[in-house]
């Protein structure tokens, strides 16, 4: 188990200018401190705290940290998108210790699962009994609990030199996280600093990206897009970060128009949500919409950019490897709405079959891998995982199918385990979904398989519909049919849902919707 990057991969991405040699975000956010001491870091709707403030509660929090984790232990955070859960990230870092980030939806078993995985031997939490009559849920984790709600509004501010010798360094393992999947319990992802100092020299570049901005992210802090959009893109550039501790779409549509906010990172279902909400709300603000964690429906995005005058842009990557290729402001609108970018230089894209592991071409179809400065250090203590994430020679690989033309630019086909077995015959779900969103009914949508005694599998499609509509299943063949769509890759099963189930990770629950799917074959 690597603990910290490989010496030749430091010396090169330092030497590229990818990478920090020795400074940390506890680093940049003193220099905010003293540059602009009263200048807003974090804002809710409800409370906010400076560069000032945020920098000495975290010092504060640290010599707590320390005293009862020591250097090197690990410390579950459990808090929701507030300028809390930034804090003791950032007190954490200070202190020496491991962060393990857990998403506020979690629940008793996942937290269990989390702090017994990674040792933890500390929890950082707001909430002494959240699960009624458990209990204390410290007596559940057996760890040492320390509630730091209102730490923001106490301002921690009388802690001492500003001393942060004993941070943890920018190629060190400094945080874990766990993969944002929708069925089981999760891995966890081992992060460095530099993985993400690098994703964000990337986002400004793509992105235009300047100290005059103001930033919104709306997905959830421990996991990897919420790492890069809320705890390490606002500090470098030294601007304000507006958070929702529970997403709201109207209320983010309207904070958006009150700030003028120019940035805002969601995933593909979150800026639909706010786009719907948005009718009589302006959004002109916008110059930028950072999206990903599912395929972006072209048809919203174009909506979402003649509202607002922005440009919907994209990375294609995962927890586990950062970026592979991503869209710029540069880019046509067409390249935006349906491909996921230009493959990256740097990060060395490779395709692979994925029935024999062999590599192919790396222009055509196949199982994309990299191998460059976004890498995470792989799975925490699990050797069966890395080896299924990782080649032979030390590519990580995607849970995709991907489409690389001669020119660079990636789409995403479909996933690998992401498929409707019909009659013997792959039929991408993602593919179908992209037919399906083009209905004008519906807002959101997802493909699940659905047993079927003769074919062996067909669609089964939820949607999310628009205020006030209605929709058939013969109604969406009908338009399906209209469109030119394969008979083969119609839905057979229409489900419509106020809702569709969001993971911890923001995404679409595909998961939820498969146990829907067993629990009505139970039933039937």
């Amino acid at each position: 188990m690597k603990l910290r990057a490989d010496e030749t991969d430091i010396k090169k991405y330092v030497e590229e200018g990818w990478w920090e040699a020795s400074k940390g975000l506890a680093d940049f956010v003193r220099k905010n401190a003293q540059r602009n001491p009263s200048g807003i870091a974090y804002q809710t709707q409800d409370t906010q705290i400076s560069w000032n403030e945020y920098f000495h509660s975290a010092l504060g929090l640290a010599q707590e940290i320390r005293r009862e984790a020591g250097r090197g232990g690990r410390v579950l955070v459990w808090l929701p998108d507030s300028p809390d859960v930034h804090v003791c990230y950032l007190a954490c870092e200070i202190a020496g210790v491991v962060a393990v980030g857990a998403g506020w939806k979690a629940g008793l078993q996942e937290l269990k699962y989390l702090s017994e995985v990674t040792g933890a031997s500390m929890l950082l939490s707001k909430l002494r009994n959240p699960f009624g009559q458990l209990g204390d849920i410290s007596e559940h984790l057996n760890l040492k609990s320390l509630l730091v709600e209102d730490i923001c509004s106490n301002h921690i501010v009388d802690a001492g030199e500003s001393n942060l010798e004993e941070s943890i360094g920018p190629s060190d393992l400094w945080f874990l996280n766990s993969t944002s999947g929708t069925t089981g319990l999760p891995k966890c992802v081992m992060q460095t600093q530099n993985r993400w100092f690098y994703f964000h020299r990337k986002a400004v570049e793509f992105g235009h990206l300047t100290e005059k901005d103001i930033w919104m992210s709306v997905v959830p802090a421990p996991f990897g897009f919420g790492l890069w959009t809320a705890h390490v893109t606002p500090t470098l550039l030294g601007i304000p970060c507006l958070l929702q501790e529970r997403f709201n779409a109207l209320e983010a549509a309207q904070e958006i128009e009150r700030h003028q906010v120019s940035v805002l990172c969601a995933v593909s279902s979150q800026f639909v949500m706010i786009l719907d909400a948005s009718s009589s709300i302006d959004l002109s603000s916008l110059k930028v919409i950072f999206t990903g964690g599912e395929a972006i429906s072209p048809t919203r995005a174009q909506e979402l950019e003649e509202k607002s005058g922005c440009r919907v842009l994209n990375f294609y990557g995962s927890n586990e490897t950062g970026t592979l290729s991503g869209t710029t402001v540069h880019d046509p609108a067409e390249k935006r709405y349906t491909s996921a970018g230009k493959v990256i230089p740097e990060m060395q894209v490779r395709l692979y079959d994925p029935a024999t592991g062999k590599r192919t071409a790396d222009i055509g179809k196949g199982q994309p891998a990299c191998k460059g400065p976004a890498l995470s250090l792989g799975y925490w203590e699990d050797d069966d995982a890395n080896k299924q994430l990782m080649t032979e020679d030390g590519w990580f690989l995607m849970g995709d199918l991907v489409e690389i033309d001669s020119q660079g630019w990636l789409k995403v086909t479909g996933r690998v385990s992401d498929f409707i077995i019909r009659g013997g015959k792959n039929i991408s779900a993602v593919a179908i979904e992209r037919e399906v969103e083009l209905h004008p009914k519906v807002a959101l949508v997802a493909v699940v398989p659905k047993p079927n005694k003769k074919l062996g599998e067909t669609a089964a499609a939820y949607v999310q519909l628009h205020v006030g509509q209605s929709l058939s299943l013969e109604e969406l063949q009908n338009f399906l049919s209209d469109q030119g769509v394969s008979i083969e890759w119609w839905p057979e099963t229409l489900n419509v849902l106020k809702k569709l189930p969001l993971s911890s990770g923001g995404k679409v629950a595909k998961g939820e919707l498969k146990e829907l799917i067993k629990s009505e074959e139970r039933n039937q």
